[in-house]
């Protein structure tokens, strides 16, 4: 591991987002501390302080200045620590197409993933469902396209868009084991089926994806929570 400058994550294990950061650490192969959130209610003065506007993790503190936001955060870190592998794509057309479906997995697919879960009836969560399979059918035409037959779809290596969308991995297990569905299918989508396989295999990855018992446990307690608070 080369010098950590100084370099923390702020986070909590549960977080998809938090793993961004630490898996673009991982890849660079930058020593940092990993301060965990005790409470998901009470934020901690260093999380307050560190980001004010948002008030959430990650934060990604470097030589004691703050970046916010995951994807932000694994842009800084491909940036300043400039050795290979690099995680941005380099051609420029190709980093505009990686941002773009970073952000559909963020503003749609997610919201439709987490969807299940807080859905108040099978019509509701049929749906939900419906729409998940539906928006990883399209990120498996994105993956065909991006890795051009190599292993992820950043090439070789483990890359932007792999990053963005391989944070999610342990919470798709998650929905997939609480509701009893098969989101990433075999029929439907072989290759993100054999990417996901590689992508947690991945020592960059290994040790920063939660196990899935664990994180179903944690799941349990937040989506009742959550449910309790929908109105009636």
């Amino acid at each position: 591991m080369s010098e950590s400058r100084d370099v923390k994550v702020l986070g909590v294990w549960t977080s998809p987002f938090v793993m961004r950061a630490r898996i673009a650490l991982n890849l660079k192969q930058v020593s940092y501390d990993f301060l965990q959130e005790t409470s998901l209610t009470e934020k901690s003065e260093l999380l307050l302080i560190s980001n004010p506007i948002h008030k959430k993790v990650p934060v990604l503190i470097h030589n004691e200045k703050p970046i916010c936001e995951s994807l932000v955060i694994v842009e800084y870190i491909d940036d300043v620590w400039t050795s290979a592998p690099s995680i941005l794509p380099s051609h420029p057309y190709d980093r505009a197409i990686a941002r773009f479906w970073a952000a559909y997995i963020d503003e749609k697919w997610f919201p439709s993933m987490k969807g299940i879960s807080i859905a108040q009836g099978e019509e509701a969560k049929k749906a939900a469902i419906d729409q998940v399979i539906e928006g990883l059918v399209l990120l498996e035409e994105a993956f065909v396209k991006s890795s051009k037959g190599k292993p992820f779809f950043g090439g070789e290596q483990i890359g932007y868009l792999d990053i963005a969308l391989g944070c999610f991995l342990a919470w798709l297990r998650v929905s997939e084991k609480m509701h009893g569905v098969k989101l990433l299918d075999q029929a439907k989508t072989p290759g993100l089926v054999k990417w996901a396989e590689r992508f947690c295999e991945d020592p960059a990855v290994k040790g920063v994806m939660p196990e899935t018992d664990k994180l179903l446990e944690f799941a349990k307690i937040l989506f009742a929570k959550m449910r309790a608070n929908l109105p009636k």
